[in-house]
């Protein structure tokens, strides 16, 4: 993991991302104190995730890494400490100051007792004349012309070591780690993340501790480095942020990485999840088992039924129960209240069961002959059949607050716990500006979560319909949401443009273009 150091920078205009800048917004509040509690809770959920061979290592720098080491000791056990690596890169400073040159970071290794290196690491040496100074031993040459050295081999032996056999074992890497970080010029790396580390350094870290077909996991995923150099070196990832700009440009560097070195049947095979952050109309969207399944989970009902057109039964009446469609305009009609009272009459019940005619229907509305129906079944004594609307609360309103504050003996802001968006509405124009050359302009794309605005968008000129390859990308804080592309040729092209908000909705939109 590569976390926020605690040396109180404004980590939330990395991305300008709304969920970026709350979850590190208390972070440095209560100090040093309140910057470990907040790790540490972290560190605790990565060494229950950890597997009995796993290794964790974890980035800081000098504000805080002697701190972390201590934590990390209780954490992960003193024992299972393996090294404190330096990483060394180059730089410089344009004013001296009362302190040397700041020129390493700090990776603190832990490996869990069972761990073995998979692979350690060998440096080769650069020349005969590295080797012959760093060894610093006398160089010989025998009849042959071969140069050699005499190694000492223990018990006042010496062995003769020939330099060009010698070149080909190298040295083991030490805990002093030489790689630089990205610079401006570096192109084919640098995509404009202010922390982005080095592949380089990632994938020494990957071949270290794992093998092919293990699974690393970077909880602080950023720019998406740990990711790519997994996916290069045939590891399997979880890559989390509390962004997801971050999740979306790491998403676009994976498909990108792949390019050219896969073809389209063996393009990377990942998924992303929100967790925290749902998009409303997906439940709408939802199958009806996935949506009945949901709704059955909250409401705390016995979801078995041998008897068909009951969905479950709640309580310890066994009161059957059925779910509605999942979409947010479908109502519950009198037919569907007449077919549950008969799937209500076929429940084997005994006679001196007082609940044998209750049953329980939930769903997003319910039309007036849906109630009249439910009326004269009861007026008949046939079956007395409860309506429960379902509604999407906003975690963040003021009726959920209250909810939680009734049940609870400790009351806290629940505003941040769990939120639902809505995808922004994107929208795009272009114009002709040269021979195959078009302007795209998305600034009228227009944000619907409260108080959101759009941060981000990126365009795929030439969309297949089931892979988003972003080619170019905008920020609305640094740029206009503009655009410009060359078409390799004329004809009929795909073009989506999508979008993010700060408050983590996402939207596309896709419309054909006549390039000539």
């Amino acid at each position: 993991i590569d976390p926020p150091f605690f040396s109180n920078r404004v980590y939330n205009v990395i991305w300008g991302d709304d969920n970026e800048e709350r979850s590190f917004s208390d972070v440095w509040q209560g100090g040093l104190e309140g910057y470990l509690v907040w790790l540490n809770a972290r560190l605790y959920e990565m060494k229950r995730l950890l597997t009995p061979t796993g290794s964790i290592y974890v980035h800081c720098d000098w504000h805080a890494s002697h701190y972390i080491k201590v934590e990390m000791d209780k954490i992960f056990g003193y024992d299972n400490f393996r090294n404190e690596i330096a990483w060394r890169y180059s730089g410089w400073n344009k004013a001296l100051n009362l302190n040397l040159e700041r020129r390493h970071d700090v990776i603190l290794f832990y490996g869990m007792k069972r761990n073995q290196i998979a692979q350690y690491p060998i440096r080769r040496w650069a020349s005969k004349s590295e080797y012959i100074e760093k060894r610093r031993q006398k160089v010989h040459i025998d009849d042959d012309g071969r140069e050699f050295v005499l190694s000492d081999a223990g018990g006042g032996k010496r062995i003769k070591r020939y330099l060009d056999e010698a070149m080909q074992y190298g040295v083991p890497l030490d805990d002093v780690w030489e790689i630089d970080k990205i610079n401006n010029s570096d192109k084919r790396e640098r995509i404009g993340y202010p922390t982005q580390k080095p592949e380089a350094l990632l994938e020494r870290i990957i071949k270290m501790s794992s093998n092919a077909d293990d699974v690393v996991a970077d909880f602080f995923i950023g720019g998406g480095t740990t990711a790519v150099v997994a996916q290069r070196l045939g590891r399997g990832f979880i890559a989390c942020d509390q962004s997801r700009v971050a999740i979306a440009v790491t998403a676009e560097r994976l498909k990108q990485a792949a390019q050219g070195r896969l073809n389209e049947e063996q393009c990377p095979d990942f998924r992303i999840e929100q967790w925290g952050i749902y998009e409303a109309f997906r439940l709408g969207d939802a199958s009806p088992e996935e949506f009945r399944a949901f709704v059955l989970w909250c409401y705390d009902a016995r979801v078995p039924s041998a008897v068909e057109g009951i969905h479950a039964y709640k309580g310890s009446g066994n009161v059957p129960v059925w779910v509605g469609s999942p979409s947010l305009a479908a109502t519950v009609t009198a037919e569907d209240v007449n077919a549950f009272a008969q799937a209500i009459a076929r429940v084997p019940r005994y006679a001196s069961d007082p609940n044998w005619r209750d049953g329980i229907m939930l769903g997003w509305g319910f039309s007036p002959d849906a109630a009249n129906a439910a009326e004269k079944l009861a007026g008949r004594g046939e079956a007395n059949v409860a309506f429960v609307r379902l509604e999407q609360v906003r975690i963040d309103s003021d009726e959920f607050r209250k909810h939680i504050h009734e049940q609870s003996t400790t009351r806290g802001d629940y505003s941040n716990f769990l939120t639902f968006v809505q995808p922004p509405d994107v929208t795009f124009a272009h114009r002709r500006v040269g021979r195959l050359r078009y302007a795209f302009d998305a600034a009228d794309t227009q944000a619907y979560n409260p108080d959101a605005r759009v941060i981000s968008v990126q365009w795929d000129f030439a969309y297949d319909g089931r892979t988003f390859r972003a080619e170019r990308r905008a920020w609305a804080d640094r740029a206009k949401l503009t655009a410009e592309h060359t078409f390799p040729r004329a004809g009929t092209y795909s073009v989506a443009c999508k979008a993010q908000d700060d408050k983590g909705g996402e939207g596309m939109r896709i419309a054909k273009l006549e390039v000539s």
